[in-house]
Parts: C-alpha cells; sequence; structure tokens
C-alpha cells in the first residue's frame, strides 16, 4: 500500500512533534506548512491535572524533551513546581490535587511553609499556610523543542515548507489537497494546528485564554544564581487563588496572570509582591500580552472532521501537552486507534450549538446560577421549573445539570455538615435518593444525547456496531456497549426497537453518535438524527413508581409511545439506578408540561448527586468516567453486554481468548466509611494501588489489580490529605 501523503498546517511546536511522531512510525512524506517566527512563551510545564489523560501527555512530554537538545541548547529545564496556598481551601485543594498526582503516578509532596521558603528563598513563608511541590515538573523551551523535533523528522524524509494555506481542496467528501500561495500539495491527510477548520466549514470551539506577562528589572537578589544558558535554578510558583504563577529568566523574575485587564495586572502583581518581597520595589521593564489556547471545558481539540474524511484536528494544545497529543494523534492516523482515552479530547465531543458564554467551570466546582444559562452554554427545557426548587446546577458536557435541590433541605434524612466537601456533596442530594429508595423520585435526564436510527438496513448496522443482540420485537429495550477494533470499551448505549425499521438510542456522549455516523454503510439504507435538541427526558424511578404511574406497561426492557395525562410520551421500562421505573421521553415543547403532571402526583424532584449514589449502589458502571477504551469489557466487570454467540460485530475479533478469568485488573466496588469523589488514590497495604473513578459518601469504584479485588480486602482512599477506610465488596 502506497504511503499517505500528510500536510501538516502550522509550524508549531504542536506540528513539528507531530511531523516527528509521524516519520518516526514510517509515514515519512509528510510537509508541514506555515511560517514565521515561533511565539516566545512563559513555558510551564505541570503535569498534575484532574484528567488523567492530560497528564500522560504531560509526562510524555516531559519524558520526550528531557532527552533533546539544540545545538547544547535545552528544551526542558527540571527545575519542578511549587504550587501555593494561603487560605485553608486552597491547601485542602491541593492535598487533593496531591491525590491526583498519586493516582496518574506522578510524584509530588506537600511542603510545610519553611519548607516552602527553602524550595524557593524569595518567598515569605509567613505568608503561605502550604505547598504542593512536584520535582519533575520545569521549564519547556517551545521553540528550541519544535526546532528539535522538526529537524528529527525532516531527518526522517519530512518537508518544512515556509508557505500559508489559502484553501482546501476536496472531492466525494475527503481532503485531496491543499493550496498555497506558491501553488498546490497533494495530501491524503490534512492535519490543523493553526485554526485551519474555517477553511472546510468546519466549526472548532476555541475560547482562547488572555493574560498578561511581565518580565522584571535585574534583580539583586537573583544576581549571580543563574547563567544565561540554565535561565533559572528555583521551581516554578503557581497561586491558583489569583491566576498567578511566577518563574526566573536568569537575573529577572516572569510574573504572569491568566484572563485579566491591566488594572487587575496591578492587583495580581501586587498579590505576587506580598508572597515575594523582592518585587515590592522592582519595576515591570517588559509587559506583553499573551493568548492561550482553549475550549469551553479546558481541553485539548483532536479528531477527524465529522464531515470531511482525512481533514483532522490537533488544536488548543498547550505546550506542556504537546508530545504527548503528537504522539496520541500519530497512533490514531498509522494504528487506526490512540493508545491513551482521548474521548474528553475528541472533537465530536462539542455538538454543532455555537459556542458562547463564559469558561465552564473546573471539574467539581458547583455553579449556582440565578439563570444557569448564564454559566453554561445549554439548558433543559426543565431548568426553569429546577431554579423554582432551587436547583445547585453542575457542568456537564454543555449542560446545566441539577446536582440537587434546596426546596428538598426538609426531606427526612438531610442532616448538617460543613466543611469543604460541602461545595461539592450536600447531605440534600443523600437525602434525595432515599426518597427514590423508598418511595419515587424524578431525574433531569435531558442532558445525555439521544438519536433515531430508522431504515431497513438500521437492525443489521447496530447488530454489527453493538455486543448486544438487538432482534428482539418492537418494544424490546436493550443495553449495550460500543467497541473499539482493539475490544476497548467506547460507550454504552440504550437501544429500543419501536418498529421493524425504527430504532430510538440513548448515548452516554455525543462521540458515541459520531463512532455510529462514522460506520454507516454507504447505500442510504440507515438513517441517522440526533434528536436531542428538540426532546427532553425524565427517569421517574422509586419502588412506588408503579403507583404514581398505573397508566404504563410494568413489563421490564419495554418500550411503549403512550400518554401521561395529555402528554404523549416514549416511556422506556428501563432503570440505571437500582429501583424500579421508567425514563420519559417527549419533545421539548411539552417538557414543562411532562414535569408539572408529574410534580402533581407528588413526585420528589432529585438531582445528579442522588442519581450516582443510586446508580453506584446498583453496580452500573459510566463508559467515560468508569470505563474507557483503555479496558475491555470483561474489566469493567460488563461482560453480560457482550453476546459472542449472535455474530460478527465491531471488536468481537479482539475479545478472543478473554473473559473474566484472564484479566490483571479490575474495576472494582469499595464500601467506603466517608465521602470520595473519584480520582483519588487506592492504597493496599500501604502502598498505591489504584484509582477512584467515582464515588459518593459509602460506595465507589476503582481500578485495581486483580490480586486485590477480592471481596473482603482492606483499603484506604486518600481523600483531601486523610485516609478514608474501605473494602471491597
Amino acid at each position: 500500500m502506497a504511503q499517505p501523503r500528510v500536510v501538516v498546517i502550522g509550524a508549531g511546536l504542536v506540528a513539528c512533534a507531530l511531523a516527528d511522531e509521524l516519520t518516526e512510525r514510517g509515514w515519512t512524506d509528510v510537509t508541514v506548512l506555515g511560517g514565521g517566527e515561533r511565539p516566545d512563551t512563559p513555558g510551564l510545564v505541570f503535569r498534575t491535572d484532574a484528567d488523567r489523560t492530560l497528564t500522560e501527555f504531560a509526562k510524555y512530554t516531559v519524558a520526550k524533551c528531557s532527552g533533546l537538545t539544540l545545538d547544547g541548547r535545552w528544551c526542558f529545564n527540571p527545575v519542578g513546581s511549587l504550587e501555593l496556598a494561603t487560605t485553608p481551601e486552597r491547601l485542602a485543594d491541593l492535598k487533593r490535587r496531591r491525590g491526583w498526582a498519586t493516582s496518574w503516578g506522578v510524584r509530588g509532596f506537600l511542603r510545610a511553609p519553611h519548607e516552602c521558603a527553602d524550595l524557593h528563598p524569595l518567598l515569605d513563608e509567613t505568608r503561605v499556610l502550604g505547598g504542593f511541590h512536584v520535582p519533575g515538573d520545569g521549564l519547556l523551551h517551545a521553540g528550541h523543542a519544535a526546532e528539535a523535533q522538526a529537524r528529527r523528522a525532516a531527518g526522517r524524509g519530512a518537508k518544512f515548507l515556509d508557505d500559508d494555506v489559502v484553501a482546501i481542496d476536496r472531492a466525494g467528501g475527503r481532503v485531496t489537497g491543499v493550496v498555497t500561495a506558491s501553488g498546490r500539495l497533494r495530501a491524503d491527510v490534512v492535519v490543523s494546528c493553526a485554526g485551519a477548520g474555517a477553511l472546510v466549514g468546519l466549526a472548532v470551539p476555541h475560547l482562547p485564554l488572555p493574560h498578561r506577562y511581565a518580565r522584571t528589572s535585574p534583580l539583586a537578589e537573583l544576581a549571580g544564581h543563574n547563567d544565561d544558558h540554565a535561565q533559572a535554578g528555583k521551581p516554578v510558583l503557581r497561586h491558583h487563588d489569583r491566576a498567578l504563577y511566577v518563574r526566573e529568566h536568569v537575573d529577572r523574575l516572569g510574573v504572569g496572570a491568566l484572563d485579566v485587564d491591566s488594572d487587575e495586572f496591578d492587583a495580581a502583581w501586587e498579590a505576587a509582591a506580598a508572597l515575594l518581597p523582592a518585587l515590592r520595589d522592582a519595576k515591570a521593564e517588559t509587559v506583553t500580552t499573551l493568548t492561550l489556547p482553549g475550549t469551553p471545558d479546558g481541553l485539548p481539540l483532536l479528531g477527524e472532521h465529522p464531515d470531511l474524511e482525512g481533514f483532522w484536528v490537533a488544536e488548543a494544545v498547550r505546550d506542556e501537552h504537546s508530545a504527548g497529543v503528537a504522539r496520541e494523534l500519530a497512533r490514531w492516523l498509522v494504528d487506526g486507534q490512540p493508545a491513551l482515552a482521548v474521548h474528553g479530547c475528541d472533537l465530536a465531543r462539542f455538538d454543532r450549538v455555537s459556542v458562547r458564554g463564559r469558561r465552564f467551570a473546573e471539574v467539581h466546582e458547583i455553579v449556582h446560577p440565578l439563570d444557569p444559562r448564564e454559566a453554561l452554554l445549554r439548558s433543559s427545557p426543565l431548568a426553569e421549573r429546577q431554579t423554582e426548587l432551587g436547583a445547585h446546577f453542575l457542568p456537564s458536557g454543555g449542560w446545566a445539570r441539577p446536582q440537587w435541590y434546596q426546596a428538598n433541605a426538609d426531606l427526612p434524612g438531610v442532616s448538617a455538615r460543613t466543611g469543604w466537601a460541602a461545595r461539592h456533596w450536600s447531605p440534600i442530594g443523600s437525602a434525595e435518593a432515599l426518597a427514590a429508595r423508598e418511595r419515587v423520585a424524578m431525574f433531569d435526564l435531558t442532558a445525555g444525547p439521544r438519536l433515531a436510527v430508522t431504515g431497513p438496513g438500521a437492525l443489521p448496522f447496530l447488530q454489527a456496531m453493538t455486543t448486544g443482540d438487538l432482534a428482539g420485537p418492537p418494544g424490546s429495550v436493550t443495553r449495550t456497549l460500543l467497541l473499539s477494533e482493539d475490544g476497548g470499551v467506547r460507550g454504552q448505549v440504550t437501544v429500543a426497537r419501536l418498529g421493524d425499521e425504527r430504532f430510538h438510542v440513548g448515548a452516554t456522549g455525543r462521540a458515541d453518535f459520531d463512532w455510529l455516523r462514522r460506520h454507516l454503510p454507504g447505500d442510504g439504507a440507515v438513517q441517522l438524527h440526533e434528536t436531542t435538541p428538540g426532546t427532553c427526558c425524565v427517569g421517574v424511578w422509586g419502588p412506588h413508581a408503579d403507583d404514581v404511574l398505573p397508566e404504563l406497561s410494568t413489563t421490564d426492557c419495554s418500550a411503549e409511545e403512550t400518554y401521561v395525562d395529555d402528554v404523549p410520551v416514549v416511556a422506556l421500562r428501563l432503570s440505571t439506578v437500582g429501583v424500579p421505573g421508567w425514563e420519559l421521553h417527549a419533545t421539548a415543547d411539552v417538557g414543562r408540561r411532562l414535569w408539572d403532571t408529574l410534580r402533581a402526583r407528588g413526585i420528589v424532584a432529585a438531582g445528579h448527586q442522588a442519581y450516582t449514589s443510586l446508580r453506584l449502589a446498583a453496580g452500573v458502571r459510566v463508559p467515560g468516567v468508569d470505563v474507557t477504551t483503555e479496558h475491555d469489557p470483561y474489566e469493567a466487570g460488563l461482560g453480560s453486554a457482550v453476546r459472542l454467540d449472535k455474530g460478527y460485530f465491531l471488536g468481537r475479533d479482539a475479545l478472543a481468548g478473554r473473559s473474566e478469568a484472564t484479566v490483571s485488573r479490575r474495576l472494582t466496588r469499595l464500601r467506603v466509611d466517608g465521602v470520595v469523589l473519584g480520582k483519588e488514590p487506592v492504597y493496599v497495604e500501604g502502598r498505591a494501588a489504584g484509582y477512584v473513578t467515582s464515588g459518593d459518601e459509602s460506595v465507589a469504584y476503582a481500578w485495581l489489580p486483580v490480586e486485590y479485588s477480592v471481596p473482603g480486602t482492606r483499603v484506604e482512599i486518600e481523600y483531601f490529605g486523610t485516609r478514608v477506610p474501605g473494602r471491597v465488596t
């Protein structure tokens, strides 16, 4: 087979890293387009992140660039990082960040104030309560690292041209080449690392983050400490509460602040001077405005154009993730799929609603807007009713999702709970879960994507794409998996057969629908239509659900098109929370009427915290949260969803020889003596052995080696610096 012709647009750090990774894998017909000087960035590398994949990207970037030099000049300087706390709340947060580092295999330490001052003698230790020190972090020289990787790629045959792209050629739904001011280049694959999506009509949801960066005049306190070669020897400082960071430039300091105007930067400078007395009399010799790449959820954009085969995107990538992103994209192109779980970075995770508003809240940060649309991209048709009940909203895939309702504060089981975790977990949510277990509660499930699959080829198509047998009669409902070619779990979908050639599909993420769409047969026998924007969904579950909705069928795993009072619904007799009930699907225009009808029957509104508690207790795993493409169904405890006897399905061959008896790790349920949120390290016999994927006040799931997944095994979970006891159940 002929080697594909690849054109990479943009000659920056990511593009050069991608050329290096592709040519190392044997794809040497690579041309990188774009000229001009590469921007001089602060080059900060912090590997610890709540997202495991981002941490893996940064770990690889550090490992690779540590071994690179450019004419004897360094590409990565491992001076370390030191994140500071000046409040008890931030100190608690740093303890949690240390937990993330342990979970993802990054060596980090909590430091007392005097230890922080020992690490960075310019610090006033009386101003800090502690710090989180990661010795292996440091400074990346983007220009050196880009040029070093470009030279390696050029040595294997890659070409670098100082040309700008003016058009993308296409034919038959795929790219055929690029047009520059100098002429046309044929291409089988085009990768945009520099905003070329507009040339092919791709609305890429960028949300750039401007920040200001100042370099001081020379400081006497730094005289003689560094040389022009190394430039820095002290850890990079970060102060989250002021979006502030500080690094050395030989005998100067660089002070940066994210997303601030000139007045706010003056305040940030004063905050830095309070921590570093050497700055109090220093002058800002230069002040520049830089722009960091960003997206609404803070993750990179990777993947292929949804409508143009061969056009790929690798954008919104920070320097610290550059080589890691390039490696995964090279694997994706050459091997057909990445090795790491990149669902959170997949371009397909965003719908085609234009991105507006401010940046989504950070992971697990609760927001309390009067109108959730002020802070988030989209809201349910039920949002007005939920706001009236005092809903506390949490961002989820661009939606405002109710976490719990203040109106339920007088429910049985609510008790006072204080402390840092109260911002992220409420006893009201526990009382809502109790209401569902003992009576009946309703949950807004509108944020879950929905799809209609129709046509004479619908059944064979879905049979080939999923692990379950969907050949039941109209009215049947099946929970089934989507697998990658290598048998990894891409997603889990609910398929309701509404007619011989008509199916309703509910998924956990939009990337599931993109996966299905990319595998559609070319003969037009199957049609896919996303129905999410025009519909809503309410889960009604509990032991008394049959009493409050007597007009609905109580046959398990069934679907019917019927009415609740005068509201038309598609009712799926299905539960993902361990108690019986239905998913009620309706058009958006009757959503509030459905909500009001259910409330009039005395049904308690419950939020996502209660849902999580119930589904954990019921043993329900969530793809993208508990299990990813890095895990197969047997490791995840989802083997019962795999019907090897039904014939071919995507990923079936890769499962040959695998079973629950062959796994080396398991997604394990734990009984916990306290609250955990997810991503915390799990210790067995005093050593870190795994990590939590999701949890609540009593139950958690964690990945553990198979030898530690035996029921009764004692474990400890590090939660904000304390060890919470638990055991395998």
